[in-house]
């Protein structure tokens, strides 16, 4: 009796999960009929809108067995334009040095301005390329003896760097 129990109990739970199955796979499968014949086919998991606006970068089109020499550019609005600002030497006797990396085109602007901010010089002001940048400024006794400040603006950036003239 219990061998009977068992296989009617396992026959009933087989057949039960092979129509679970079933009806499982007719949900994800989308039946058309063309001359009385049914053909499979599958349904998208995604509507076709949802892949069109995930890539946010706009690459250039692709033709077969052409090489493309355009240039693709990717940067971050929260990219910052200017870093690595180094003033040397400090203290400066006859000659400042600047060193600066800029991560793309910019109109950059170099000011010394005295401790109260009023604008002493204004040695540089360009639209420079991106990259390591370095630029030399002799003072020829333009500066009295004191503390400047050197105000670099990339764009909407700017950095401030304090030198003495000795």
């Amino acid at each position: 009796m219990r061998r009977i129990f068992t296989y009617s109990y396992s026959r009933i739970s087989v057949i039960a999960i092979a129509l679970c199955l079933g009806f499982a796979f007719t949900n994800s499968f989308a039946y058309s009929q063309s001359d009385t014949t049914y053909l499979r086919l599958l349904k998208p998991k995604q509507p076709k809108s949802y892949f069109k606006n995930n890539l946010h970068l706009v690459l250039p089109p692709l033709k077969p067995a052409v090489i493309s020499t355009q240039k693709v550019s990717v940067y971050k609005p929260d990219d910052k334009l200017l870093n690595n600002v180094q003033v040397y030497p400090n203290p400066v006797t006859d000659q400042i040095n600047l060193k600066y990396d800029l991560s793309r085109y910019s109109n950059v602007t170099i000011k010394i301005v005295d401790v109260l901010g009023n604008e002493i010089i204004t040695p540089f002001s360009q639209r420079v390329e991106p990259g390591e940048q370095s630029f030399s400024y002799a003072l020829n006794g333009k500066l009295t003896r004191g503390f400047y400040f050197i105000r670099i603006i990339a764009g909407t950036e700017s950095v401030i760097k304090r030198i003495s003239v000795l």
